[in-house]
């Protein structure tokens, strides 16, 4: 689905491990990034501890190797590296899934074959009809970009559209309906064919967080409507106001000292 173009040009630019978001040239702020510098997460904070500490473990022998200013590079990189590769984890057991559902012969990474054979059960099982996947989409109001991973219907519950994360990861959080929230506020995502559609025209009735596992799969009805979004503006507010950049500026220039050449 496309239209024709009826709103500010509005981008996604990938790069490296990462993309940014881009209205008329101008670059915005991400849903995510607001979200990780918007609101303290407890469990994250003890993640990156934790997974820094396994990947000296799991490594040891390869770092024992390096200079030790390169095994403390790897280290500070190492949660980055674990959180990617679970991105990346997602996309493409969703991907292989799909294939398998259109009688498509895949190689499925024995890794991954448990979380390739629960997508395949929940999109099966739920007949799920897909209308837009990792669809880019923009807030021009509140100045913000982000990608959500499926909007969907599915024939077990007719007249109802689906807004969906899908997640790989170890547990769903509450942030998580913060996440949907924003995106559901898009004015418009970018159809497959690349045209500006405004979301407003799928008509979104639910979210949902689809956990999927390597035996199974949960899925888990996320909170909407204007009290979730108001706690997503709040978060964002105070990521844009407590940037070091922005928080660096209070601190005025060094003061002399009476009778002190400056």
């Amino acid at each position: 689905m496309s239209a024709p173009t009826l709103f500010p040009q509005f981008k996604r630019r990938n790069h490296g491990r990462g993309h940014s978001y881009y209205i008329d040239g101008e670059k915005v702020d991400g849903v995510t990034t607001l979200l990780g510098d918007g609101a303290r997460k407890k469990a994250l904070e003890a993640w990156n501890g934790n997974v820094v500490a396994d990947y000296a473990v799991d490594h040891w022998d390869e770092l024992s190797k390096l200079p030790f200013s390169q095994r403390l590079d790897r280290l500070k990189k190492s949660r980055y590296e674990v959180r990617d590769e679970a991105a990346r984890r997602g996309s493409e057991v969703h991907n292989l899934a799909e294939q398998i559902l259109r009688g498509e012969e895949v190689a499925v990474p024995d890794e991954l074959a448990g979380h390739v054979e629960s997508a395949v059960r929940f999109m099966d099982e739920w007949e799920v009809e897909e209308l837009l996947v990792e669809a880019p989409g923009v807030n021009l109001e509140h100045r913000y970009g982000g990608t959500f991973d499926l909007l969907f219907r599915s024939r077990r519950f007719p007249g109802r559209t689906f807004l969906a994360d899908w997640k790989t990861s170890k547990d769903i959080y509450g942030e998580t309906a913060l996440q949907l929230e924003a995106y559901s506020r898009f004015d418009f995502v970018l159809g497959t064919g690349g045209g500006e559609v405004p979301l407003s025209e799928f008509g979104i009735t639910d979210h949902v967080a689809i956990h999927i596992k390597a035996d199974t799969y949960v899925v888990y009805p996320m909170q909407r409507g204007d009290d979730v979004w108001q706690r997503f503006l709040a978060t964002a507010a105070s990521a844009r106001a407590n940037r070091k950049d922005d928080i660096e500026a209070l601190r005025g220039d060094a003061m002399y000292l009476p009778g002190v050449a400056a």
